[in-house]
């Protein structure tokens, strides 16, 4: 493109993927929040006494206002009336102060207050949502987890409102464009946020050698800050796009509660969101509960901490081999003119990749060893997002990420545990699985969020993708809480943290990607018959 035909910010490939990074970096801080107590589940136990039914209706209250109040369907109504960029700053403050309340939750400051007192006699019964069997709390909860329940419920309103307004700020600046590459890619960076919570929070839980998990959530409040930082920035770049384009989000074509029927009309839209719901529900809620499953199937020698492989810096080397992964394997995708070059960056990445796994399997730990997780995914998603956008076939993906998705629940399930008291062959099996599984959920975003401008009209695309939030956070509400209630079914009172069961709660969640992949069957069978376009190129 000349200079001559750039008029617009959007119209600059720099000016575009400078906004999509700021949208990006805010959620990989986000997401670092989003799971910052998932790696240290066997401390908070420990230290906190929350056992599994405590620790997975906390994880679940994340979304609990969001699906019980509606709060994500009054998100996408304020995304549509007052646009991108206010929504965007306002999630990333009500991300914060969720963030803050959560942190003085787990903080030693909390013991011993009137506020704790208070957190124990009270909220035990919850009129209406007990007697439906969805309440946030139960009696007998340690006060602290009912209290960063409260924080977690305020930072999820933030977090999924953040993502409803990436998506439709994504679409606003890529649209026929390269839209599935942007928000593939936006997800490849937001994703290396679990890889760097499963690293960074154990590590600063027990810096110095004194376990304090308030320490890991304070790491997660500083990037929330950091995270509105990048939201206000990208305020000031999306008003000056506004201005030059002369569109006006706030005022043109004003949304109506009506329109909300025109999207619960279409069959397409169903079928993505019930997809959504079941595909995401086997992830997030598994990613909360990884590291301890992993603990639980290998066979684990924890290094000396006197030594280089037990010590605080092997940490930020491993971080720096995964940063290389990442970056290397992401560049090489753009590489195509310079074929040497391509290839010699997929080399750097594989050979950074074996590296940092051999140093997870020196370390010992479970959290070094799943935070690969989004490795893969961050390689092949651009990838993906580029086929999607020339070749289309966003359908027949959903469906190959459901089938990984099955087999790799499967092997936790089934092979993993065979492997038990081999800590090569174990940490093998895991680390290949762990990969494939980041690899299926790079092929969902990939392929399903670029499909939703398709199925609705652009005015009220902002409520589509609230809509599809509302109905996946169901799900994730839902599947945290019935995991931990599974593990103390299935487990005998008293079982320690690292000696749980997890069988029948993969096979929980095999059972969603089963589900998922009949979804996707029936979705493709409907495009070919109406012509939805979901297989169908983004740019023509």
């Amino acid at each position: 493109m000349t200079q001559n035909a750039i008029t617009t910010l959007r119209d600059s490939a720099a000016m575009r993927w400078i906004a999509l990074l700021l949208l990006a970096l805010a959620m990989f801080c986000s997401y670092i929040f989003m799971d910052i107590l998932s790696p240290i589940k066997d401390l908070m136990q420990e230290t906190r006494g929350w056992d599994s039914l405590a620790f997975g209706t906390m994880q679940g209250a994340e979304t609990f206002l969001n699906v019980f109040v509606f709060f994500l369907i009054f998100a996408g109504i304020i995304l549509d009336k007052m646009g991108v960029r206010f929504t965007a700053v306002l999630s990333g403050a009500v991300m914060l102060v969720g963030g803050i309340i959560k942190y003085y939750a787990v903080s030693e400051s909390f013991y011993g207050s009137s506020l704790e007192t208070w957190f124990t006699n009270n909220l035990n019964y919850i009129p209406l949502f007990d007697e439906l069997g969805v309440s946030p709390f139960y009696r007998g909860m340690p006060a602290s987890a009912k209290l960063a329940a409260v924080g977690f419920m305020i930072f999820g309103c933030g977090c999924e409102m953040a993502g409803i307004t990436v998506s439709r700020g994504i679409v606003k600046w890529f649209k026929g464009r390269e839209t599935a590459l942007a928000m593939g890619s936006e997800m490849a960076l937001a994703r290396l946020g679990v890889a760097t919570c499963m690293i960074f929070s154990p590590y600063f839980a027990k810096l110095g050698g004194q376990v304090e998990v308030s320490r890991s959530v304070a790491f997660g409040v500083v990037l929330l800050c950091i995270a509105l930082m990048m939201l206000i920035v990208y305020f000031f770049m999306d008003k000056k796009l506004d201005a030059q384009t002369g569109e006006a989000e706030e005022k043109d074509d004003p949304f109506k509660i009506s329109d909300i029927g025109k999207i619960l009309s279409s069959l397409g839209f169903w079928l993505v969101a019930l997809l959504c719901v079941l595909y995401y529900s086997a992830i997030f809620p598994f990613q909360k509960y990884a590291v301890n499953m992993l603990q639980c199937n290998l066979t684990l020698t924890e290094a000396d901490p006197n030594t280089f492989w037990g010590g605080e810096s092997v940490t930020w080397v491993q971080y720096i081999l995964m940063l290389v992964v990442a970056i290397a394997s992401f560049t090489s995708n753009f590489m195509k003119q310079n074929k040497g070059l391509k290839y010699g960056l997929m080399g750097l990445a594989v050979v950074a990749l074996v590296v940092y796994c051999y140093m997870g399997y020196m370390r010992g730990t479970a959290e070094t060893i799943f935070a690969v997780f989004p490795l893969l995914a961050v390689a092949i998603t651009p990838i993906l997002g580029n086929y999607v956008d020339h070749k289309g076939k966003a359908a027949s993906m959903l469906m190959i990420g459901s089938i990984l998705l099955v087999l790799c629940h499967l092997t936790f399930a089934f092979i993993l545990p065979m492997f038990k008291g081999s800590a090569v062959g174990g940490t093998i099996v895991a680390y290949v699985t762990i990969l494939v599984l980041g690899a299926s959920f790079s092929l969902v975003p990939a392929a399903l969020w670029p499909s939703v401008p398709k199925l609705v009209d652009e005015k009220i695309i902002g409520s589509a993708y609230a809509l599809i939030f509302w109905i996946q956070n169901i799900g994730l509400w839902l599947f945290p809480l019935l995991i931990g209630k599974v593990l103390n079914s299935t487990n005998p009172e008293g079982t320690a943290a690292t000696e749980l069961d997890y069988t029948w709660a993969l096979v929980m969640l095999a059972a969603l990607g089963i589900a998922a992949l009949l979804i996707g069957i029936y979705l493709k069978a409907v495009d070919k018959k109406k012509g939805l376009g979901l297989e169908e190129p983004n740019i023509k």
